[in-house]
């Protein structure tokens, strides 16, 4: 199966001809509908989405039967565009569906027609499936997954902080995925000695926004409160080692270098490579989203501490991130805000 992280699934989304149908496969809460919808709503298409997890009756899908004159007709469903404007149809939890409503979906995937309705031309169909044996499903028809171009959607950490820091998540949040990305998706928490017969929670990426929403609400005085309040979001491992590291750790931000340096220059100055790579992500996330104020001339002052401590492995991460498409607006900003920070670089590259 072909794997895309989010950059490459919008250049899918762009190349697709309006008649093939899409499935994203992956796991629950990494941004799946998100994209989908925040992609054609852009492109100014409506996206009905039909939870078909849900559905317990072929009626939700091609409607009711009626009577028209001597033959039985089926009325429009709720969701069926009567305007001829062409939608997105999103089928989500597709292989949660049961078999009856999985049937009524092969003629809709191939012909593009429900009970003898065509959907408007130019309307698109794309579903979303989870897999793992985690997961209560329902078994897909090959014939029904052929009718698919099939996608793996395995979104980067990178690129989740970087929508976080767009969507102004909690900066406590984001630090902690910084430096604990595993934990993004519950790949770091773990399983054993969980009672299978209760509820567990692990996180995943729609849990730590939630995440974000307590913490921007709790004051210091309810520390325990708050602990109980995120392990029911993330479970009660990943909430103490996000407690833990709340309380704990004081490594300065890109944020901080940007909005202070000289307040956080003598703390860095113990910072490990690793810690600095971090803190680099940061600056760029900053610089790409304009989430943060403060001097942009801070970084020159950063780079020239940290190429004084001989940590020159930072620079060279510095610079690998100056050089990639993802950051184009934190580029453009340094090129022409700090041309100094440009002119290092460049003289350590040719120092190389």
């Amino acid at each position: 199966m072909i794997s895309v992280n989010s950059k490459e699934l919008i250049d899918v989304l762009s190349l697709t001809p309006a008649h093939h149908n899409i499935m994203l496969v992956g796991r629950h809460g990494i941004g799946k509908s998100e994209i989908l919808k925040s992609f054609y709503s852009s492109k100014g298409m409506q996206v009905v989405t039909l939870f078909l997890g849900q559905m317990s009756d072929t009626g939700d899908i091609i409607g009711l039967p009626t009577r028209d004159g001597g033959h039985t007709t089926f009325l429009p469903p709720y969701w069926f565009p009567l305007d001829d404007r062409p939608i997105v149809l999103f089928l989500d939890e597709l292989n949660r569906a049961r078999p009856e409503i999985l049937q009524t979906i092969m003629d809709l995937t191939l012909n593009r027609t429900l009970a003898g309705r065509c959907l408007p031309k130019g309307s698109r169909i794309v579903s979303a499936v989870n897999e793992g044996d985690d997961y209560q499903l329902t078994e897909m028809d090959p014939a029904l997954v052929s009718r698919f171009n099939v996608y793996h959607f395995t979104p980067t950490v990178e690129e989740w902080l970087l929508w976080a820091s767009r969507s102004e998540v909690d900066r406590r949040v984001i630090k902690f995925i910084e430096q604990n990305p595993a934990v993004l998706d519950g790949a770091d928490v773990h399983t054993d000695g969980m009672d299978e017969s209760t509820i567990n929670k692990t996180p995943d990426r729609r849990a730590w926004e939630r995440v974000s929403d307590i913490m921007k609400v709790a004051s210091e005085g309810t520390h325990n409160g708050v602990a109980k309040a995120i392990a029911g979001v993330v479970g009660a491992e990943a909430a103490s080692r996000f407690m833990a590291f709340v309380q704990q750790n004081d490594l300065p931000t890109g944020e901080d270098v940007l909005l202070d340096y000289d307040m956080v220059s003598a703390k860095l100055q113990s910072a490990d490579v690793h810690d600095l790579t971090r803190i680099n992500e940061g600056l760029f996330r900053c610089l790409e989203t304009g989430s943060a104020s403060g001097d942009i001339k801070n970084v020159y002052r950063y780079l020239v501490d940290i190429e004084k401590s001989g940590k020159t492995e930072a620079i060279a991460h510095f610079a690998s991130l100056f050089s990639q498409n993802t950051y184009s607006n934190a580029v453009g900003r340094i090129v022409a805000e700090a041309p100094q920070v440009y002119e290092l670089l460049m003289s350590y590259i040719e120092n190389l």
